[in-house]
């Protein structure tokens, strides 16, 4: 037994979570002190605003930015809820598939049935698991949305307080920004920590010492986070690049007019996308990782040793490292709220990747206490077919190594998209010749930029599973997810900082306010392919642990490569990567074409548009994003969800291994690539508009030739980046969850075509 007792561990989680939630709250509320109104009570005094705008009247500024932002935050959650309306259906016709499928195993008798691991003794039957696994699926997929909706909603509430506080410098919009990412991170780390917790508290009564059964009917609570966050991502990706690519193309290519000027009719469009895909997207995603990956660690320890003494503290090991990880972003938060007051705008990004390093390093010293105190000094864990013995500082190793890795990967990210190294400003020169160039230098970039993030999740299973098997790799995976609420506060920053910057532009601000949202703004592109690099790197750890998992509980001791059955199954499943991408890219191709006609049909048919005397039809252009994303994302979503319940069902378990493997492994190399090219050709273009060092003014100013075609290979990145490469990531996950949740009934009735051929 470890050294921490039963009882502690059961306060110590809860109390985590709670810890932080009320730090969320408590975020809020400081960023709910800046005030968004026309009154003038508002305690701006003229003194506190450093710099009395030439003719642009404060309180008139204040009233256009309530405005604006509650154009926004209508929108975005108009959209949501009509989102959530399609989903809510699919999740009550998939909850029952995973009824009948799992209940049909042993044709829904309720009689007790002898265990597959813990020999000997007798477990709950297949029906109960059916029905758990549907209740934590249900359970799964409201905690998503619920992380989902809560995001976009701090983030409406805090674009336009982060434009007010730019007037008073650019340290105060930064903590405001900054903070509203926070609290998102926090409610996702610690909802998603309490939820699952309680979950099996609950199950708990029922199930008693059937820990097998528990922890396998858990895993449905995985597969509900990500199915929610595919189709938030895929829907929110398409949504907020069509609008997006068609401001672009019309407003400043054609038209010459500055981004998010408030005469471009798709500019609302644009700003509500910002916050229904990366800041909602991007919350369902990264608790989908989370959830799988404590189900994985989960379901492989109750076959271990952990799961047959009944050992409950090191049973929840995964658990509690995301309690250390809460109460290690917390304090690395206020590293860059409090403890480091920035003054300047090249102080910005420094204090961003200070977050990951602070947090990382404080990580690290939690591990290595929760791993002495938690577990065991010595035990075993399951590894097809046979128990390995591992000790306590092996664990120790296994989470830290996916921890570095996460870190390696965001650096690497950071250095192949931000415009401060030489990768980026070469894609930037390469616009001086055109718009060619520049997109052969981008995606150049972007395949070489895959090569040191390969290697590192490659080294991180190496080490994990050597020391620990596939338990090693899922505790690895949740090492690198550890430090979540850190993550997603850089990341949530971004789209809140781009939001606060077109505000800026549409309520007509000075010159001055809007350099202070874009220096903001081009340090959360890094942080934003940044988070999209840990997003990619957990993934393939989480579904390798997923696949190790499914393999155990499909009873297959070994795959082999050389048979037909799994080869097949291989290349098909390196191929979903690319049918999947192509889908989401023509989505977001057609829907962009249908913007663009309506914003050059808007400039030539309503008089004084471009003069400023007529308000455009914001609504229309709202109207085709809506249209668009939620008629597209249904293909790229039911081709992810139906290939394993197909070929699991046709061609069995070992081909359905075969696609898993072919998926992770194409899948990975084609999300970093997409995002990081999209990233790059985005900072070339911001790197050129800001024209801060003399290379860059040699290309610039904004409509000049190079500036264009940088343009252009920004929207041709835009779908790369925001649509098709973050979606990939759960498409690894969601068919390995799948798989692991149906893996009983593949296992007993699956393969149906080999069985008559």
């Amino acid at each position: 037994m470890g050294m921490l007792s039963e009882g502690l561990t059961q306060v110590l989680i809860p109390v985590a979570a709670l810890i932080g939630i009320v730090f969320a709250l408590l975020q809020w509320y400081l960023v709910s002190k800046v005030k968004v109104s026309g009154d003038s009570s508002n305690g701006l005094s003229d003194k506190l605003i450093e710099d009395e705008e030439d003719g642009v009247d404060n309180r008139e500024a204040s009233i256009k930015c309530a405005e604006i932002q509650n154009a926004i935050s209508i929108g975005a959650t108009s959209f949501l809820f009509t989102q959530y309306k399609y989903l809510s259906v699919f999740m009550c016709v998939f909850a029952a598939i995973i009824f009948l499928f799992l209940g049909s195993v042993k044709g829904f008798s309720t009689k007790s049935e002898a265990c597959t691991y813990n020999k000997g003794s007798l477990c709950k039957p297949a029906l109960a698991n059916a029905a758990f696994s549907t209740i934590a699926f249900l359970l799964g997929a409201l905690t998503s949305v619920l992380s989902g909706f809560l995001g976009m909603k701090i983030a409406t509430y805090a674009n336009a307080r982060t434009t007010l506080e730019a007037r008073k410098g650019v340290g105060k919009a930064f903590v405001t920004a900054f903070r509203s990412g926070a609290v998102m991170g926090f409610l996702l780390a610690a909802n998603g920590l309490l939820v699952l917790y309680i979950s099996i508290l609950l199950f708990k009564l029922y199930y008693g010492d059937d820990w097998e059964g528990l922890y396998e009917s858990i895993t449905g609570y995985g597969l509900g986070g990500s199915s929610m966050a595919l189709f938030g991502r895929v829907g929110g990706g398409i949504y907020t690049k069509a609008a997006d690519v068609g401001a672009d193309l019309v407003g400043k290519v054609e038209l010459n007019i500055p981004e998010d000027d408030p005469r471009n009719p798709a500019v609302i469009a644009d700003n509500v996308g910002d916050n229904v895909g990366d800041i909602a997207g991007m919350g369902s995603d990264l608790f989908g990782s989370y959830a799988e990956s404590s189900c994985a660690a989960l379901f492989v320890a109750s076959i271990s040793s952990f799961g047959i003494s009944h050992d409950y503290t090191a049973m929840s090991f995964p658990l509690i490292i995301s309690s250390v990880g809460i109460v290690v972003c917390l304090i690395t938060t206020l590293f860059a709220t409090d403890l480091f007051k920035i003054k300047d705008v090249s102080e910005i990004e420094p204090s961003l990747k200070r977050q990951l390093v602070v947090s990382t390093i404080l990580m690290t010293v939690g591990i290595a206490m929760v791993s002495f105190f938690a577990l065991p000094s010595e035990f075993t864990i399951f590894n097809f077919g046979t128990e390995k013995v591992v000790k306590n500082w092996h664990l120790f190793f296994c989470v830290a190594i996916g921890l570095w890795a996460g870190l390696v990967i965001g650096y690497t990210t950071e250095y192949y998209t931000s415009n401060a190294y030489s990768p980026v400003q070469d894609v930037a020169d390469s616009c001086r010749t055109g718009a060619a160039t520049n997109v052969i230098f981008g995606l150049a970039l972007g395949y070489k930029s895959v090569i040191i993030p390969i290697f590192s999740i490659a080294v991180a299973i190496f080490v994990s599973f050597s020391l620990a098997a596939m338990y090693g790799i899922a505790v690895a995976a949740l090492g690198m997810l550890s430090t979540i609420a850190t993550g997603l506060a850089i990341d949530a920053y971004g789209p809140i900082s781009d939001n606060a910057g077109g505000i800026a532009e549409m309520a007509g601000m000075s010159h001055k306010i809007r350099e202070r949202t874009d220096a903001l703004d081009a340090a959360g592109n890094t942080t934003a392919a940044i988070g999209k690099g840990f997003a990619i790197g957990s993934a393939a750890l989480v579904s390798l642990a997923l696949f190790g998992a499914f393999v155990s509980r499909a009873g297959i001791n070994t795959v082999d490569v050389l048979t037909p059955k799994v080869f097949i199954g291989l290349i098909v499943g390196a191929m979903l990567p690319y049918w999947f991408s192509a889908m989401t890219m023509k989505s977001v191709g057609s829907a962009a074409l249908k913007m663009v006609e309506e914003v050059r049909r808007q400039f030539k048919t309503i008089p004084g548009l471009m003069e400023g005397r007529a308000k455009p039809d914001y609504a229309n252009c709202v109207k085709i994003s809506t249209d668009a994303s939620l008629r597209e994302m249904i293909p790229p979503g039911a081709l992810v969800m139906l290939t394993p319940l197909i070929t699991g069902t046709l061609f069995g378990v070992e081909t359905l291994a075969g696609v898993l493997a072919g998926s992770l492994v194409s899948g990975v190399q084609v999300a970093i690539s997409a995002s990081n090219t999209g990233g790059a050709w985005d900072n070339a273009k911001k790197y050129i508009e800001a024209g801060v060092s003399e290379h860059a003014k040699s290309l610039g100013p904004k409509g000049s030739d190079p500036h264009k075609a940088a343009v252009i290979g920004d929207t041709i990145g835009d779908p790369l980046k925001d649509t098709s490469g973050p979606s990939l990531n759960i498409l690894i996950k969601l068919m390995a969850v799948e798989s692991l949740v149906f893996a009983p009934f593949f296992a007993a009735h699956g393969g149906l075509l080999f069985k008559y051929l």
